[in-house]
């Protein structure tokens, strides 16, 4: 009997300001179809810059997909450009990083 063919691929990528402490992470997450996910948390990236929290997947609609849903090469340069921006707490990363020192 024939082994099945084993693959290995990237399903998700993590992008941070500050790391190891995963409230502060943005994750671009696959999502089927060539289309990823840039999310924080619950909440998903959206191409007017708003966050929104992601409905199950039976209640998206194709317009807020289209919103919401990136090429992995898209995803990830929006999850670099919006890792400084995020709050926790009320807090940037630079703020942390300030804190810190």
């Amino acid at each position: 009997m024939d082994q099945p063919k084993v693959i290995s691929y990237a399903s998700e990528y993590t992008v941070t300001c500050v790391p190891d402490d995963p409230h502060w992470n943005i994750t671009v997450e696959y999502r089927g179809d060539h289309r990823w996910a840039v999310k924080h948390g619950g909440r998903c990236l959206g191409r007017d810059g708003s966050w929104s929290y992601e409905s199950i997947p039976s209640e998206r609609e194709e317009q807020w997909l289209a919103d919401h849903r990136f090429p992995l090469a898209e995803a990830l340069i929006l999850a670099q450009d919006y890792a400084p921006l995020i709050k926790v707490n009320g807090k940037t990363p630079e703020d942390w990083h300030n804190y810190t020192r």
